[in-house]
């Protein structure tokens, strides 16, 4: 996941030669059925996962169940799946998150949640903290966390250069793990975008929480589709930007302030 890299390092106008650990980034070249469907900037671990992830939150498949075979060599992946291959349009969406990616799906047709998953403040302050606690962060400076969560605790945590990639990537490993995603909720160290919503609600998956900021699409895609996200949690604080209703201790008046607020 790191190499030791050679480098000049400066203090108060004072130089010298150190080694500084610095995170690995590679392409990843993915071909399903001869096809090529797209080449992630990913980092080197957990790489089906990525491409089994990848590949349902794009609707390509609707289960592992559906791939046959997947083949990794070096930067390449090859995937047989049970199904033609969806002919790929030409137009494509380059999205804002980290590494760049490509969206086949329509935002106006992505599902809604269906979820009885609840959670109360402190649950999530307790996973935040125990999800982002990542040593090879503090060593390198250069990667992003992505918690997988559920009522009885951590599931999976993975990291990964991009944040849409370690979300897939948990994905991945829910689908062949059986993991029922809707009753579970992400944990992410980035920014909560679009692209991040688009995935969870692919997955169900009804809760995402970050540590770090949201935007407005993000949020106006959740409300319309019933997804909580939950940002700048810190300390004792958090902001809940939609679907308040699933935080247990937040009084109803003010969850059905907000929930009003969704549809003005």
């Amino acid at each position: 996941m790191y190499r030791e890299i050679e480098c000049i390092k400066g203090d108060s106008g004072s130089f010298e030669l150190e080694g500084h650990s610095v995170i690995e980034e590679m392409p990843l070249a993915v071909t399903v059925n001869g096809r090529h469907a797209l080449t992630a900037m990913i980092s080197p671990d957990m790489l089906r996962e990525f491409v089994i992830g990848f590949l349902f939150t794009e609707g390509i498949i609707k289960d592992a169940d559906e791939i046959e075979s997947i083949r990794i060599e070096d930067t390449n992946a090859g995937v047989l799946t049970k199904s033609p291959f969806k002919i790929l349009v030409s137009k494509k969406t380059v999205l804002s998150g980290c590494g760049g990616s490509m969206s086949y799906l329509d935002i106006g047709k992505l599902p809604e949640i269906n979820s009885d998953l609840t959670l109360d403040s402190e649950t999530i302050r307790n996973s935040v903290k125990e999800a982002l606690d990542s040593q090879l962060h503090v060593l390198t400076g250069g990667i992003h966390v992505v918690g997988l969560y559920d009522p009885n605790g951590k599931v999976c945590v993975v990291e990964d250069i991009g944040r849409h990639n370690a979300l897939d990537k948990i994905v991945g490993y829910a689908l062949e793990n059986k993991i029922d995603l809707s009753r579970t909720y992400i944990i992410c160290s980035g920014r909560i975008s679009s692209e991040m919503v688009r995935k969870c609600l692919t997955a169900n998956i009804p809760v995402v929480v970050s540590r770090g900021a949201t935007t407005t699409l993000a949020i106006d895609i959740a409300r319309s589709r019933g997804l909580t996200i939950v940002g700048f949690v810190r300390s004792k604080k958090m902001n809940i930007y939609s679907w308040g209703k699933r935080i247990t201790d937040i009084p109803d008046t003010v969850t059905d302030a907000l929930q009003e607020s969704e549809y003005d």
